[in-house]
């Protein structure tokens, strides 16, 4: 019998671990009709990097800037989560809110329907980024490219501070430690359920839609459990 684990760290806020916690039972129990038999709880407060390559992973979730700096090696890809229901996705893809104080820009930009890059250059301009770490596509790397194709670069930002999460980069803006963040839409919506005072900020352009965070097994997972894991998840 196979010792596997689960995790789905990736929007795991305390505020919200019982949905996530359901959401597991409800996967779980797919899960154990198909046979396969699933952790009883999802495993939380391991490090990410070693989880990810863990020959029993049975399912969690990353981010493709990790995946293409080497994860993709480890794991196989399950499936995209929809992003439908949050402003900023389509489906398999989403975008990242550009955030600022309302008392620096006074202005709130909905998601464009078209989902290409939408970013305020004079505003961003000379400000400081905070940014949860430089794998991250949502809340770097994907800010990065979209001003590469804008042809800028991340010297348009004065400073740069890396929070290690997004919910500590909107604090940092919504603090006056920084001045502009990138935070994915489905987090964006989180922190506005959750963290206290994002009434001071309002969204001033959004990145591309990109595909988002991808669930994975490991690479060690056999063909009949990758098979039953995709047809849990589309249900």
């Amino acid at each position: 019998m196979r010792d596997w684990i689960a995790a789905l760290p990736m929007y795991d806020w305390p505020e919200c671990r019982n949905e996530t916690d359901a959401h597991w039972d409800r996967l779980r129990d797919g899960l154990r009709a198909q046979g396969v038999d699933a952790p009883e709880a999802l495993s939380r407060g391991d490090d990410l990097r070693a989880l990810w390559r863990n020959p029993n992973l049975l399912l969690a979730q990353t981010c493709w800037g990790p995946m293409e700096a080497g994860l993709a090696r480890h794991v196989q890809v399950v499936g995209q989560p929809d992003y439908s229901a949050y402003e900023g996705g389509a489906g398999a893809l989403y975008s990242s809110a550009v955030v600022m104080r309302k008392d620096v820009t006074g202005r709130d930009v909905t998601a464009p329907l078209h989902g290409r890059a939408l970013l305020p250059l004079d505003l961003m301009r000379d400000t400081r980024l905070a940014y949860n770490e430089t794998l991250s596509r949502s809340g770097f790397l994907a800010l990065i490219q979209d001003l590469k194709e804008a042809g800028e670069g991340i010297e348009i930002f004065a400073e740069r501070l890396e929070t290690g999460g997004h919910r500590a980069s909107l604090e940092a803006v919504r603090d006056g430690r920084a001045d502009v963040c990138a935070v994915d839409c489905r987090s964006w919506a989180l922190a506005q359920r959750f963290v206290p005072g994002l009434d001071k900020l309002c969204v001033v352009g959004w990145t591309a839609r990109r595909l988002g965070l991808p669930y994975i097994t490991s690479h060690e997972t056999d063909a009949e459990t990758l098979a039953s894991l995709r047809a849990v998840l589309l249900v």
